[in-house]
Parts: C-alpha cells; sequence; structure tokens
C-alpha cells in the first residue's frame, strides 16, 4: 500500500533559529509537502486513488479496517489536550498571586530562616497551589468525560468479509481510515482528506481552511471522472474534499486518501493549537485580579514607611510589610474559579446539559437574548404526515404516490418530513410503489432554492419494450415550487396555471398554514428525450400535483418552559426558515406575543442600522437562510444583548459561531454540534433553563469571592493604617497576619459549594468590574469601624496600652479580626438577611464555623507562646460579642443603602 503522507518533512528547518522558527519553518515544509501529495492525487483517475490506497469502490471490509486503524492511528488532529498531571502541577503554581507570596517566603527565609512566617506562607503556598492543581485534574477528567457524550460519526461503506456486500454503516469520525468510502450529505463534515468518487451538485464550506465565507462548488463526478480546474492548490481541487470543511449541500461518495495529521488540515495543526482568545469571563478575572495586586503594591509600601518612622524598628516594619501584603493577596482566586467552573460542568451535566467549553458557563449565566428554532423546542419535533391533498384541498393517494417517490430515492440528507412520509405509505395499503421507477438522478436540496428533485425512469411495462421516459419529481417549499409550474392537475387532467388558478391553489396552501400545518408542493415534468445528468435549470415547466400538510403539535410544556425563561430574564426570539404563518400560528399557540413577523426578503433590504431596530422589537422571523440568522444575531449584540442561539441543523452552524453561546442538541448535524459551546442531550428549553440557572451560581459563587475578598482587604488596609499611625507598638505580630490570613482563607475553600438566592437567579449576570471596586471601596471600612473600636475596648478596657500589654492587645484583635471577617462571608453573600432569610449550603457552614473555633482556641493552645498569643479574660468576651452584633447591624444597614442607591449587590 503507497503511504499518501509520510509524517516527517524530508527537510528540517536549518538550524540557529528560534524554537518558535523552526517549529514554524518545519509546519511548513510539511504542509506543503502534504499539498503537494494531495495535488498528485486530484491528478489521478478515481481508479488510480483507489489503488494507490490499495481500495476499492465497495469499501474495506472490518478486518482491513481495524488493521489500518492499528497501523495508522486514531483519525484525529493535534487539538487542546488535557495536560499531563505534572504539567498541570506545575502550572497551578504558575500565578501572579502565588508568585508574590513565594517572593515574600525568600525574603522572610533571607531574613531569618527559623521565621515562623516562612512555614505558614509555604503553607499557604501549598494549599492553593495543591487544591487549584486538583480541582483542575478533576475539571479537565469531567470535561474530558462530558465531551465523550458527544459522539461526532460519519457514514462509511464497510463489507462482512471479501465478497460480502456492502453497507453504509455509522461510526465515529476517529475511526475512519486511508481506503475507507464515505458518503456525504449536507450537514456533514468531512471527517478526512477525500477524493471525490462521485458527488452531485455538491457545495463545500472551507472557511476553516482558506477563509472563505461563501460554500465553494466542487466537481459533479462520476466514477473515473477528473476534476474541472488544474491547480496546485489542494484548497482548490474541485474533486478533493479536505478535513475541516463541511458539506452546505448536494451530495458526494468520498475515498479517503489521508487521516489525522497526515491531513491537509492536521499538517497546519500545530499551528492553530495554543491559547484560545480570552472571553468576557477571563478578562474579567484578569481585571480584578491585577486591581488587587495594584492596590497591594500601593498599600504596603505605605504601611511599611508609617511602621518604620512611628517604631523605629524597621525590620520589624518590613516584616509587618510582607504580613500585610500576605493578607491583600487573593491567592485562592484561581483555585476558587477552577473549582467554580469544574463544579458547574458537572452539575450542568447532570441536568443534560454538556460543557464542551468551560468558560462558555458564565455567558450562559449572562445571556439575556435566546434565539431559537420551533421545531423540537417549542413542538414536539414528531411530524407526521395529516393531508395529501390535491389542487383543490382533497385527499387524493396520486399526490402521496409521488411524495414517497421524491423521499424514497432521495440520497441526500433525509429529514423528519421525508421520513413521515415514508412512513405513511408503508402504513397504507392504498398506495403500492412496485418497481416501475428506477433512478437516474437527483438535484439535491439546498437552502436557496428550499426544494429537491429526484428524476426517476419510468420502466417499460406489459412488454412495451420502446417506450422510455424520464419523470422528475420535484417537492418543496410552496412558493418556490409554484414559481417553475406552469400546468396544474386538475381532476386527471392537465390545465394551464392561470393567474386565477394560481391564486387559488395559494390559498388551499395558506388555509392549511393556519391551522399549524407546515405545507410542501409536490410537481411534476415529463421529460421525453432522456439523458444521464439533470441540474437545476431543469427545474422548469412544472406541473402542480397537489400538497402535502404535515403536523408538528406543540409542546404540552413549551409555554411553561417560555415563561420559565422569561422570570430570568431572558427574551425569546424565534428565528426559523418555516413559512410564516406556521411560524405564527404555533407562536401563538404556546403564548408568545407574535406581532410583525420579519421575512427573510424584508431582511436583506435594511442596512445593519435598520436592522438593529427591527431585531429589538421583533419577535418571531420566518423565512430566514443561514446568513440572515448570523446577521440577526449579530443585529443583537450590536444592541448591547448577550445572545445564545440554539440550533441543530447546517444552517444554523454560522449564527451558533456568531453567537455569545452557541447550544445545539446531541442529535444535531455535525457542523452544528462542532460550532456550539454548549450541546443539549435533550432538546428541551427547560433542560436550557436548568442550564442557564447553574451558569448563574458559578458565576455568583465567583463573585462572591471576588468581593469577599476585595472588601476584606480594603478594610484590613485601613486598620492597619490607623492602628500603625496611633499605636506604639505592631498592632499584630507578622505571624498572626500569616495566620489569621490562612485561616479566613480555607474558610472560603467552600464558597463554590454555596448556593444563591431565587432573586439572583432572575436576571443576566455579567462582569462589572467598576461595580467591584465601587463595593470594595463602600463595604471595606465598614469592618474598620469595628477594628478601631476593638483597639478602644483593649487600650482603654483592659489596659493594653504599652509594649508590656502589646500581647494582649495583639490576641484582642487577632480574634476580632478573624471574626468578623469570617462573619462578613455570610453579610456578603446574600442581600437578604444572613440566618434569618438566607442561610448558606453546609459546606461553606461547617468551613464558616471551623475558622471560629479555630480563631477562638489558638490564643489558648499549646501554640500560643510560640506564635505570640496570651489568654483573654473572660471579660473580653461580652465586649467581642457586642461588637460582632454592632458589625453585622451595620453591615445590613449599608447593604440595604447600597442596594437602594445602587439597584445591586452581587
Amino acid at each position: 500500500m503507497t503511504m499518501l503522507t509520510p509524517r516527517t518533512p524530508t527537510k528540517l528547518a536549518p538550524p540557529g533559529r528560534t524554537r518558535r522558527e523552526r517549529k514554524a519553518a518545519e509546519l511548513e515544509a510539511r504542509t506543503r509537502l502534504v499539498g503537494e501529495h494531495l495535488v498528485e492525487t486530484s491528478r489521478r483517475s478515481g481508479v488510480q486513488a483507489l489503488q494507490s490506497v490499495d481500495a476499492s469502490h465497495n469499501g474495506l471490509t472490518r478486518a482491513e479496517a481495524a488493521l489500518r486503524l492499528e497501523r495508522h492511528g486514531r483519525n484525529v488532529v493535534a487539538q487542546e489536550r488535557t495536560p499531563r498531571w505534572f504539567v498541570q502541577l506545575g502550572k497551578a503554581f504558575w500565578n501572579p498571586f502565588i508568585g508574590v507570596l513565594v517572593f515574600l517566603a525568600a525574603i522572610m527565609f533571607w531574613q531569618d530562616p527559623a521565621d515562623e512566617g516562612v512555614i505558614i506562607l509555604s503553607v499557604m503556598v501549598a494549599v492553593s497551589g495543591l487544591l487549584r492543581f486538583w480541582q483542575e485534574y478533576r475539571s479537565g477528567r469531567a470535561a474530558d468525560a462530558l465531551k465523550k457524550l458527544v459522539t461526532t460519526t460519519c457514514a462509511v461503506q464497510r463489507r462482512a468479509g471479501t465478497g460480502s456486500v456492502p453497507t453504509t454503516v455509522e461510526i465515529p469520525m476517529d475511526q475512519v481510515v486511508p481506503g475507507d468510502v464515505v458518503k456525504l450529505a449536507a450537514g456533514d463534515l468531512i471527517p478526512a482528506d477525500l477524493r471525490l468518487i462521485t458527488s452531485k451538485d455538491l457545495m463545500v464550506s472551507q472557511a476553516a481552511l482558506s477563509g472563505e465565507s461563501l460554500p465553494v462548488a466542487k466537481a459533479d463526478t462520476r466514477s473515473e471522472d477528473l476534476g474541472q480546474r488544474v491547480t496546485d492548490d489542494p484548497v482548490e481541487a474541485d474533486n478533493l474534499c479536505l478535513m475541516g470543511t463541511s458539506v452546505t449541500s448536494g451530495t458526494a461518495t468520498g475515498l479517503v486518501v489521508a487521516t489525522g495529521a497526515d491531513t491537509y488540515f492536521g499538517s497546519m495543526a500545530g499551528s492553530l493549537v495554543g491559547e484560545r482568545p480570552q472571553t468576557n469571563f477571563d478578562t474579567g478575572v484578569r481585571k480584578v485580579s491585577f486591581l488587587l495586586i495594584r492596590f497591594m503594591l500601593v498599600m504596603v509600601p505605605v504601611v511599611f514607611m508609617i511602621n518604620g518612622i512611628t517604631k523605629g524598628d524597621w525590620d520589624e516594619a518590613f516584616l509587618f510589610g510582607i504580613a500585610v501584603a500576605v493578607g491583600l493577596t487573593p491567592e485562592m482566586l484561581p483555585m476558587v474559579v477552577s473549582a467554580n467552573l469544574a463544579r458547574g460542568a458537572v452539575a450542568m451535566s447532570k441536568r443534560k446539559v454538556v460543557v464542551k467549553r468551560l468558560n462558555a458557563i458564565q455567558n450562559l449565566g449572562a445571556m439575556d437574548v435566546l434565539c431559537t428554532d420551533k421545531t423540537g423546542t417549542l413542538t414536539e419535533d414528531r411530524i407526521v404526515l395529516d393531508r395529501y391533498l390535491d389542487v383543490h384541498g382533497n385527499e387524493d393517494n396520486e399526490v402521496l404516490e409521488y411524495g414517497y417517490l421524491n423521499s424514497h430515492f432521495q440520497t441526500g440528507l433525509k429529514n423528519l418530513m421525508d421520513q413521515a412520509v415514508i412512513d405513511r405509505v408503508n402504513e397504507a395499503e392504498e398506495v403500492v410503489v412496485d418497481a416501475r421507477f428506477s433512478m437516474v438522478d437527483e438535484i439535491p436540496f439546498d437552502f436557496a432554492r428550499r426544494r429537491m428533485s429526484v428524476v426517476l425512469n419510468r420502466n417499460s411495462v406489459l412488454g412495451d419494450v420502446g417506450r422510455s421516459e424520464h419523470v422528475m419529481i420535484t417537492k418543496g417549499a410552496v412558493e418556490e415550487v409554484l414559481d417553475l409550474c406552469t400546468h396544474m392537475v386538475d381532476r386527471g387532467e392537465t390545465v394551464q396555471l392561470t393567474e386565477q388558478l394560481r391564486w387559488h391553489v395559494t390559498r388551499i396552501a395558506e388555509d392549511n398554514n393556519r391551522q399549524g400545518l407546515r405545507v410542501l408542493a409536490v410537481a411534476t415534468r415529463t421529460i421525453r428525450t432522456p439523458r444521464d445528468t439533470y441540474t437545476v435549470a431543469d427545474e422548469d415547466r412544472l406541473t402542480l400535483v397537489g400538497f402535502l400538510a404535515f403536523l408538528d403539535p406543540p409542546k404540552a410544556d413549551a409555554a411553561r418552559a417560555l415563561q420559565g425563561l422569561a422570570d430570568k430574564g431572558i427574551a425569546v426570539k424565534v428565528v426559523t426558515g418555516d413559512n410564516d404563518l406556521v411560524a405564527a400560528r404555533v407562536c401563538a399557540d404556546v403564548g408568545i406575543q407574535v406581532g410583525h413577523v420579519a421575512l427573510g426578503a424584508e431582511i436583506d433590504t435594511l442596512d445593519d442600522t435598520e436592522l438593529r431596530a427591527l431585531a429589538a422589537r421583533t419577535t418571531v422571523f420566518a423565512k430566514v437562510n443561514p446568513v440572515q440568522k448570523a446577521r440577526i444575531v449579530r443585529a443583537l449584540q450590536a444592541d448591547g444583548h448577550t445572545v445564545g442561539f440554539l440550533g441543530d441543523g447546517i444552517n444554523d452552524a454560522a449564527a451558533l459561531r456568531d453567537a455569545d453561546v452557541g447550544i445545539s442538541v446531541d442529535t444535531a448535524v455535525d457542523i452544528a454540534k462542532e460550532s456550539a459551546d454548549i450541546i443539549l442531550l435533550e432538546k428541551d428549553l427547560t433542560v436550557l433553563e436548568q442550564g442557564v440557572v447553574q451558569g448563574r451560581t458559578t458565576f455568583g459563587n465567583t463573585i462572591k469571592y471576588i468581593k469577599m475578598t476585595a472588601s476584606s482587604n480594603f478594610g484590613n488596609v485601613f486598620s492597619v493604617l490607623v492602628a500603625s499611625a496611633f499605636i506604639p507598638f505592631q498592632p499584630m505580630l507578622a505571624i498572626m497576619l500569616l495566620l489569621q490570613n490562612l485561616v479566613y482563607d480555607i474558610a472560603q475553600l467552600a464558597t463554590p459549594w454555596d448556593r444563591m438566592d431565587e432573586e439572583y437567579l432572575r436576571k443576566p449576570r455579567n462582569w462589572d468590574a467598576k461595580g467591584i471596586f465601587r463595593f470594595m471601596v463602600t463595604i471595606g471600612p465598614v469592618s474598620s469601624i469595628f477594628d478601631i473600636a476593638m483597639f478602644l475596648i483593649m487600650w482603654n478596657v483592659f489596659g493594653a496600652n504599652n509594649e508590656s500589654a502589646q500581647s494582649l492587645f495583639q490576641s484582642g484583635w487577632f480574634i476580632e479580626g478573624l471574626l468578623s471577617q469570617t462573619l462578613v462571608v455570610h453579610m456578603i453573600r446574600t442581600r437578604k438577611i444572613p440566618f434569618i432569610q438566607s442561610r448558606a449550603s453546609w459546606p461553606v457552614m461547617v468551613m464558616t464555623v471551623l475558622a471560629v473555633l479555630t480563631g477562638l482556641w489558638l490564643p489558648f493552645s499549646p501554640l500560643a507562646p510560640s506564635l505570640g498569643f496570651v489568654a483573654l479574660p473572660a471579660s473580653y468576651f461580652p465586649w467581642l460579642i457586642g461588637v460582632l452584633l454592632a458589625y453585622c447591624t451595620l453591615t445590613q444597614l449599608v447593604k440595604t443603602w447600597y442596594i437602594r442607591r445602587f439597584n445591586t449587590w452581587l
């Protein structure tokens, strides 16, 4: 067997370059080599191409396929993969916050290797890094498991053994091997590099390789045909289909000549793998992170200078400044974000929502407009042929027979209506379709024509050997088919289709549309001079036979699901290629306020500004094509909306890519699933609503941690500045500050497992950097008021006002500071009154109780002398309770004012 594309280039890049330059040169050389082999293949005949990979028109046997899979490996290219565990472990410690801690620990170790602060900092670094590693490792494994729930398949010809009859089977795309014969239809991804063996009206989207937004026509190929264009570029070859592209219309059979890394796409994949562009979620986390770091870089030198000047001990001031820097470092933020996303993805999978890209969870929570088709979401997606009518609206078996012939003989993508026609004939004894017809050619469906035709040979009967004619049967949207008709069948007679009769048959179709039925027209043409091939131009001078009327009843729970989305602040817009009358009727039945129905033709007359205005006021869009769907999505985005698009067809792929969050279903065509960020295992708006709730919960818990940390750190800095300026000794030892920060950080580890208030989940949520800063400077100083109150109590009530009593002062502030920080978790997590109107989840309750008990135990523990603590008198605790109650009361009052003033909390 001849290998078409060796796995390594024959000529390596010259030395003396950077590693990146060498890699780029090697990739370029490899791509060029693969391209040359593909061009050579395009210039071979079909037989030569088959011989080159030791294959036949009938496909491989199962045994041959298994051997080739073992030899060539799985049909996958370089892609973003979960790193090995040790790489993840290293990356878990590679973030600016841990970098700050490591730097500070190194300085403390340099000053005093025996300093307990070094141990505490090391523990903080280890806890932060190891927990982040564990969460990301688990999330990576969970994401891989979820992706396996969504399988992309392709149709190949396989044989049980040599001499067996070939059958078409669906196999996972990664099981395709060189020599396989692949069947292609509209909506299919090209699974590997293919040499076309046969093709008909094949249009392929090559945007992934060439950047061309419009589909490209491939040559109509018959057996031994060569391409019609001679080119040195494999992308331009009209008898090749390359991995990474997709079929938009037409049908074809292709021979697999290269798979995986040996494909043209695979040769370039190394340069395509890398960091994804930052999402809104990534940008928000990064902005908050560096806001806190800048705040630390400004405030720590101020604290250091004030302590050095007022106390005169610059070494102690330096250590205290380091401890303050540690207290201002939200080292758990990367771990909390990772834990939130991982937990969100797993929780959503339990609700039949598979997240392909973790950061899409935030976009799902931020979504405020959902564009969706009606079929399968508002309706049951259970198409039944309800009526088969002649031009006067009477049932006619001849119409059913012609409809069946069209659906039965087409080789392209059979939709639900085709299957409904076939099922109805199989059930009906009155219609008999025998061997009177055989397939000649077909003109496949596409979304511009909105129809498809088959050309059949009317086989000779009763010994009439000389009689031979072809009949074209066209089935499609009423308007498009009627435009091609010049005659109609009226009670068995063919009559000219006058304007009056045209109005009459149009009214018959519209009457059925108003009843919620989807109507297709059926027309025929007898061709007296037969030939082998036919084109779109032959769809002309047709004779209208009648109509097929289909019923797709609304879902019983559609109205409730729509109301549920509305309650969550999500406006639903129906975007369908279906008839406007049918769309309006179905939408009205499920409680949608229809109003003006915008048609695709109307959209084409509008510029972008006008379309923005139309999209804002319109709920239902009908008879729209793929380009128009994408324009609607972009218009809504330009108006400031976060747009989700739910689709499952080839005509939805462009809109899925353009939407902020593309949503598809497991039963969708390949290209739709590939374009989507989120896959629903059930096409149901109720399932989507549950996913939205989980997305908002995930986002809310992340914001909780950020606001808790930011406000707490801001308040602590004020307290430290006041204490440093007016107290003649260190208000708290550096080791105490470090220990306090460690206990508080551990208490916050349960934040991803907290619940969100129902009120929070009712509105779309998005990043608001200004809001976080405003929250920090408003809520943070509240804790400083009570820190200062505790300073005064310790100074005046307990006499801790000189250096000999500084340990008592420091122990008292340590407990108050830790307990007030821990309580703020419950104050900030909800806009309601904590513990009374809203209670945290049990993991949060357990962790905060443990933090409180740890803070109360430390000054009385055996560790107390080495840490600088002293036991506090019993009279301290009533004062502590009073301060904490006053703190909670004032925080709740400020919270109430803040919500009224800014109409927001988290």
